[in-house]
């Protein structure tokens, strides 16, 4: 149920129809969870404090706690402390560019502390320098080891309760567990690059590069994910070897003029459709018409992806400017009709890091299908684990890990010689990409469901299920399967055209 590189082309009457059921069915079904919004605006408001809206004549859903809350950083320091780092670094590259990493580096560690405060700052330091030197015994599961207990602090109440009274919000506090959970990341990264193949230079130039790579402020919060080698590699690479295309006046102008017209998205759609007010309340997710129960699930699926190419995009793009080449942003998700697609390309960086650091040194698919089994079951736990551990956490992870490997089996059986070849032979090959693109309605539908639940929650999950597949198994679902068809056709035709 994975895409091969490139698909029979179906007629250009057939794709169209594709094409237009897409279209007109996440409209329609947007149209309608709009229109229950609006008819339950009093007491969504009074249940979920629905906020005065940017857009006049409408109300702005505030529920989003991962929106609200850097929206509200980036109006308070986060968007000043960027754009300082795109000064100084323009600076230094012109008056001192060979102190130039060294130059961004103090500003990181200025920056993080003006924010973070000295004591959060002093708690990254600890954990840096605890990194640091178990990674100096090259010795892969000893740096595991010590950098998951590190993770772990994130889950002590006690310490969680000590680091709150640092702080006057609570806000302040969740930036400092974020800070700490992405930096992780980081000297996971450090540990076992150093390990397998140490940076040339002595102790004290492999800590300063740790230091650059931990507190390089445009990564620094959030991401995107970076691999330790990576950054290494394209910070030391000479300017004169940067592209043009990507470090000047045009780009940044192009790039900023898409982050507002996707940050503009994004405002609209929580001031027209109240998605995540509603998905919180068992009562309006039972009293959702079918078309607008869909709507939600597109809603809050297509709301995630447009959310992190904002939250991704301008790191990224002050990364570009710097010559650090970020992974590629976020894929949009009405066109991904696989959890393996998913995987691999709405989060490439992190992606990236689970399959070089967790995936590939536990065997992964090289070694037999138990392997693979160990590998992925690994790597969905340490993301579980990684993401807080909490209950929808496990049924998520667990819903991927059955996926990736439901599909992986599926490509397999019909990858084998005696299938693949009477089916190449008697089954036309348009006929064939309709047949996965069949297949992979299921996929996506499963797909949608486990994103529901880490999204919403056990509860919204739950919901979906019984309205879509138990209650709704024959007015429903058959109709939700047929547009799911046109979604996979979509992304088939899409990816095999990615120019």
């Amino acid at each position: 149920m994975t895409s091969t590189p490139k698909q029979p082309v179906l007629s250009r009457t057939e794709i169209s129809v594709y094409w237009v059921l897409s279209l007109g069915s996440h409209l329609y079904s947007f149209y309608r969870l709009h229109k229950f919004s609006r008819e339950h605006e009093e007491g969504l408001e009074r249940g979920f404090q629905l906020e005065k809206g940017l857009i006049r004549g409408f109300r702005r859903d505030p529920s989003d706690f991962e929106w609200t809350f850097w929206t509200e950083w980036a109006k308070k320091s986060l968007l000043w402390t960027l754009t300082g780092h795109a000064v100084v670094s323009k600076l230094a590259s012109v008056v001192v560019p060979q102190l130039r990493v060294t130059a961004l580096t103090v500003y990181g560690v200025a920056a993080a502390a003006g924010v973070l405060g000295s004591r959060g700052v002093l708690v990254l330091l600890l954990h840096l320098s605890v990194s640091f030197c178990v990674a100096q015994l090259k010795t892969p599961a000893l740096s595991w080891s010590c950098n998951l207990l590190l993770l772990s602090t994130l889950h002590l109440h006690g310490l969680q309760e000590l680091q709150r009274g640092w702080y006057q919000t609570e806000e302040e506090f969740y930036l400092l567990l974020f800070s700490v959970a992405v930096c992780g990341l980081r000297f996971i990264s450090f540990s076992l690059d150093h390990c397998w193949s140490p940076l040339d230079g002595g102790t004290v130039v492999q800590l300063g590069w740790l230091f650059s790579y931990t507190f390089y402020h445009p990564l620094f919060y959030n991401g995107p994910i970076v691999t330790y080698r990576d950054y290494v590699d394209q910070m030391q690479r000479p300017a004169a070897e940067t592209d043009p295309a990507t470090s000047g006046l045009m780009f940044l102008l192009l790039r900023s003029t898409r982050l507002l017209l996707w940050w503009c998205i994004a405002e609209s759609m929580i001031h027209v459709m109240y998605m995540h007010a509603i998905q919180a309340n068992e009562t309006y997710l039972e009293l959702l018409p079918p078309w607008a129960l869909g709507g939600l699930a597109l809603a809050l699926v297509q709301f995630f992806y447009v959310k992190y190419l904002v939250l991704f995009g301008l790191p990224s793009m002050l990364a570009t400017l710097d010559g650090v080449v970020s992974p590629k942003l976020p894929r949009c998700v009405s066109i991904m009709y696989s959890f393996t697609g998913m995987w691999r390309h709405f989060d490439k960086g992190l992606y990236r890091w689970l399959i070089r650091y967790i995936y590939l040194p536990l065997g992964g698919s090289r070694h037999g299908v138990v392997y693979k089994l160990l590998s992925a079951g690994l790597t969905f736990g340490f993301v579980c684990f990684w993401h807080g551990g909490h209950d929808y956490l496990q049924y998520w992870a667990l819903m991927n890990w059955a996926g990736v490997l439901v599909e992986t089996g599926f490509k397999s059986f019909f990858s084998l010689p005696s299938v693949r070849g009477p089916l190449e032979r008697h089954v036309p090959a348009v006929m064939r990409r309709r047949c996965l693109a069949f297949l992979s309605s299921f996929s996506t539908a499963l797909l949608i469901l486990s994103n529901l639940v880490f999204l919403g929650g056990i509860h919204v999950g739950r919901i979906f299920w019984k309205r879509v597949f138990l209650r709704g198994w024959s007015s429903v679902a058959p109709p939700m399967l047929l547009f799911l068809y046109c979604f996979a056709q979509v992304g088939l035709d899409w990816t095999s055209h990615p120019s």
